[in-house]
């Protein structure tokens, strides 16, 4: 197994280890797709839940290189009840760093009438945008009237959203979410390096209200951490 190594003082082996998720089978599929490139960042985010009395585990690793950004995603699956029988699928996935088109933080801080600088963020959802994957939220859409009963059809909101992952410091732990944010401010700093030359910022683009009558049905395109 070929070791990896990141930033000085981030080893991406020593957190596959410490994750604990099939660490030789991740490492090697790291390696064929970063094809001899030099991993500089990465997240590593296992995440576990519970589906009645099963428990299923899933990881996704994020490394930037160069000029790409890699996407793994694992995810394995009891055949048999005794649990002998396992199935590991993984995808992978190489982004041009030129073609990130959104990176979004969304923070929640604890108690905030007694922020300081510096408190640690209590959770962190980062998404990431990239190949125009749409999220369509969709709701029955009504009137002012409250006694019309008048089909209205369907209003909502379409967003980007290819990738997204919430860290908690609950249930991730405080090193965690710190990790998260430091990666996305790495992968901010590569996709969008700033100018020499002053701009004037640009403002992010509002969400696309979708209205109309809905025939088919609408899902998720998105890997969950």
């Amino acid at each position: 197994m070929t070791p990896l190594s990141s930033a000085p003082g981030r080893d991406l082996q020593a957190d596959l280890n410490r994750a604990g998720f099939y660490p030789k089978m991740v490492t090697d599929i790291l390696v064929e797709a970063l094809d001899g490139r030099e991993p500089s960042e990465h997240l590593v985010h296992l995440e576990t839940h519970f589906d009645q009395h099963e428990v299923h585990r899933h990881i996704t690793v994020l490394v930037l290189a160069e000029d790409i950004l890699v996407v793994a995603h694992v995810d394995d699956q009891q055949l048999d009840e005794k649990g002998k029988e396992v199935m590991a699928q993984i995808s992978t996935e190489l982004v041009q760093l030129s073609k990130v088109t959104t990176v979004a933080t969304s923070y929640v801080y604890h108690q905030p009438q007694n922020y300081r600088t510096g408190d640690a963020v209590k959770e962190l959802t980062v998404g990431i945008a990239w190949a125009g994957a749409q999220r369509i939220d969709l709701a029955p859409a009504g009137c002012a009237d409250p006694a019309c009963d008048a089909d209205h059809g369907y209003t909502g909101t379409s967003q980007q959203e290819d990738l997204v992952l919430r860290v908690s410091a609950e249930a991730d732990g405080v090193a965690a979410v710190t990790a998260a944010r430091n990666f996305a401010k790495a992968i901010r700093r590569a996709s969008a390096p700033r100018s020499t030359e002053t701009r004037p910022a640009a403002l992010p683009a509002p969400a696309t209200e979708v209205r109309g009558r809905v025939g088919s049905r609408f899902g998720r395109n998105t890997h969950q951490g």
